[in-house]
């Protein structure tokens, strides 16, 4: 929680809430003294937030903090989840939460089957590929991500030196799957705390620091750019859907443009045209 305030503070500046920006600023962002008055609280006690010795703020508090900070729903709620683990977890959400899961559900199999050709797959919460499409086989499998068994999605991108090649825009992938790992799981996870200390070791600081990163939050949509050794140069977006209930998720991949359209259908053996751009991918 206090990587997190601590993060935010410095990437607002100054002119963002109203500030004056001096010629002298030694602090990146608000200096503690700017967040502390703006959200009515004394500097000390927001020092013992930002250090750990304070994991008890009250609502009233969180709530001055994330309005000076102008965070987002998702960033908020990230904050109070935040605000629990610091706190040891919250006893009836942590009651509620799925076992991981090792396999899809007969059903979301089904729908997965009438989603052909597209590629699609199921993950679980530490990225394990649980089942996919026979397009989403065509896609990854010459790229060596579905390998592994299980297949995970984080190991090969972290380990696998093909993935760099695979992944124009690895950055921004590896962004993504590490925040949602970091933030879209049950809290004091033992499966991501093994996962998260295999990868420290074996893929150093790309990992994890990214880990350590708090404030990078998980996004449902986004966009790969990926060279195929058969198809090419795709750009593909993507769209997520939960399964909450079974701590998975789906996972979509739609061209983003005319040409990856055309590749992916050349792929699946079918004749240019049956799929269709959505759009151009940012």
């Amino acid at each position: 929680m206090g990587t997190f305030l601590r993060t935010w503070r410095e990437a607002v500046s100054p002119a963002e809430v109203g500030l004056p920006t001096g010629p002298r600023r030694r602090t990146p962002g608000l200096r503690r003294s700017e967040l502390a008055t703006l959200a009515g609280i004394s500097v000390e006690y927001l020092t013992r937030l930002e250090q750990g010795r304070d994991r008890h703020p009250s609502a009233q508090v969180l709530g001055a903090l994330a309005d000076v900070l102008n965070l987002s729903l998702a960033d908020r709620m990230l904050l109070r989840r935040l605000t629990k683990e610091a706190d040891g977890g919250d006893p009836l959400l942590c009651a509620a939460a799925p076992s991981l899961g090792r396999t899809a559900r007969p059903t979301v199999r089904s729908v997965l089957d009438r989603l052909e050709p597209a590629p699609a797959l199921v993950v679980n919460w530490i990225g394990d590929v649980l089942a996919h499409t026979a397009g989403y086989e065509r896609l990854a499998g010459p790229l060596g991500l579905l390998d592994d068994e299980p297949p995970n999605l984080l190991r090969y991108l972290f380990t696998d030196e093909r993935a760099r090649s695979a992944y124009r825009d690895w950055d921004r992938v590896a962004d993504d799957l590490v925040a949602q790992l970091r933030h879209e799981v049950p809290l004091r996870d033992p499966y991501v705390a093994e996962l998260a200390d295999e990868l420290t070791v074996t893929a150093g600081a790309e990992f994890a620091d990214r880990f350590a990163d708090l404030a990078v939050a998980p996004r449902p949509t986004g966009s790969q750019h990926i060279e195929h050794p058969e198809a090419g140069s795709l750009r593909l977006l993507h769209e997520t859907f939960a399964l909450p209930d079974d701590g998975q998720r789906v996972i979509v991949h739609l061209p983003a443009d005319d040409a990856t359209a055309a590749a992916l259908d050349r792929l699946n053996g079918r004749r240019p045209g049956g799929l269709r751009a959505v759009g151009e991918a940012g």
